[in-house]
């Protein structure tokens, strides 16, 4: 999604969307990449799930679709070592039609789990469909390294790792992260944060919230890596 949108700045048309099909039969590779063609897509194949690690750093699919009964490596294995290191979209396919089998697709991180046999035109409207909510999830989800903060969800996840924030923390650590490297004062937080006008709530509030978010965000609350204290000024985001 952020090769597209580099060539649009530039005034190229945008490349199709890329999606890696990995199956172990030739025959539903072939009808899954026909209908993906025939749709826009860029598609690339892959017969057992030995490689599909190499073969996605490979090409850098937008998004996988994944059979879960694969040889040598199994579907479910592959998607957890993908979850280890990456938020690439992935949909299983599967003749399993029993509901745990979805359910345990879906909490591996799946973002969409479809039963064989399956319409070769539904599974490019699912695929559009999944590309087009990561899409919108991007524009909402910012990453600074280890950490990443999503303001859609309210999320705030380090290394991988949820962490739980309170609302006005969350407020917070959201507002700061829209404008890193700017230094706010207490007041300006309070007025954009909190909308408070001024005199009707404690310069401490500030005070305290910051501190409450560096016990949950920091590895060394006095070194702080993230929320950063500019002497006499305020406060400040370091991405």
């Amino acid at each position: 999604m952020q090769a597209e949108a580099r060539q649009a700045e530039h005034g190229r048309e945008p490349r199709a969307p890329r999606v890696l099909v990995v199956d172990d039969d030739t025959v539903v590779r072939r009808l899954v990449r026909d209908g993906l063609e025939r749709e826009g897509f860029e598609v690339s194949e892959a017969g057992d799930g030995s490689a599909v690690l190499d073969e996605v750093g490979r090409i850098q699919p937008d998004l996988v679709i994944l059979d879960v009964n694969l040889p040598l490596v199994g579907g479910f294995d592959i998607l957890h070592r993908l979850r280890e290191s990456s938020t690439m979209p992935v949909i299983l396919l599967s003749g399993r039609v029993a509901e745990i089998d979805r359910v345990l697709g879906l909490e591996l991180g799946a973002d969409d789990y479809v039963v064989k046999p399956f319409s070769p035109r539904e599974l490019a409207s699912r695929v559009r469909a999944v590309l087009r909510r990561v899409h919108d999830e991007d524009r909402t989800r910012v990453t600074f390294g280890e950490l990443t903060v999503d303001t859609a969800r309210r999320a705030v996840h380090k290394r991988g790792e949820s962490i739980a924030l309170r609302a006005k923390e969350f407020d917070l650590l959201a507002f700061l992260v829209a404008t890193p490297r700017r230094v706010f004062s207490r007041e300006e937080l309070l007025e954009k944060v909190w909308r408070s006008m001024p005199g009707w709530q404690d310069l401490a509030t500030v005070t305290e919230h910051v501190r409450r978010v560096r016990v949950k965000l920091e590895d060394d609350q006095e070194h702080p890596r993230w929320i950063r204290t500019v002497r006499g000024v305020g406060y400040v985001f370091e991405p």
